[in-house]
């Protein structure tokens, strides 16, 4: 069984074994180099409100923001506000967010957060972190939460986030994503 912290705490993140990570500005691991970059595991399923979502084929050739969190998350609260003013200033730009809800085993708690918070993408719902294990090892630590992982239009892991992130934090790692031709 997996054991998830209640929130993670901050800037603890370290490149690891044969990721290709290196530490980034404020705790974001980038991989520069394209062709070290790790494929995204395949995710599908049910989102909060009973879609289904696969992720790959639906967003094929855009660039993924995809973060993890949670309704009970503090951190989470605190950095809602910011993915969704990023969400609607890039999507024009081939960016697409989406979440993936963990720990909340009823969606009554997480869809009142979508709506509070007024999240214009569709989230996963996951309480039992599946999805989170399908991530290659050393890609994504789901023991924080929230974390965020950018994924390149080829489907690429470009980079990681292990901490809730500031508007500043996530232009400065999409832009060089969308730049990538």
């Amino acid at each position: 069984a997996l054991a998830l912290s209640a929130c993670g705490s901050g800037n603890q993140a370290k490149g690891g074994g044969d990721t290709k990570f290196v530490q980034g500005t404020g705790g974001i691991s980038v991989v520069k180099n394209k062709s070290d970059r790790q494929a995204a595991p395949d995710l599908s399923g049910k989102t909060l409100d009973g879609k289904r979502l696969d992720l790959l084929k639906e967003y094929k050739g855009k660039i993924i923001a995809f973060n993890v969190w949670g309704s009970w998350c503090a951190p989470c609260r605190a950095e809602a506000p910011n993915l969704t003013k990023v969400a609607n200033e890039y999507k024009d730009k081939g960016v697409q967010f989406v979440g993936l809800n963990t720990r909340d085993v009823d969606t009554a708690p997480p869809l009142s957060f979508e709506k509070r918070y007024e999240v214009p993408y569709p989230s996963f719902h996951d309480p039992s972190a599946k999805l989170l294990l399908r991530f290659p090892k050393g890609s994504l630590n789901p023991q924080f939460i929230p974390s965020t992982i950018f994924i390149d239009r080829n489907g690429k892991i470009a980079a990681s986030a292990p901490h809730a992130l500031s508007v500043d934090e996530l232009r400065k790692t999409l832009d060089p994503l969308v730049a990538e031709k």
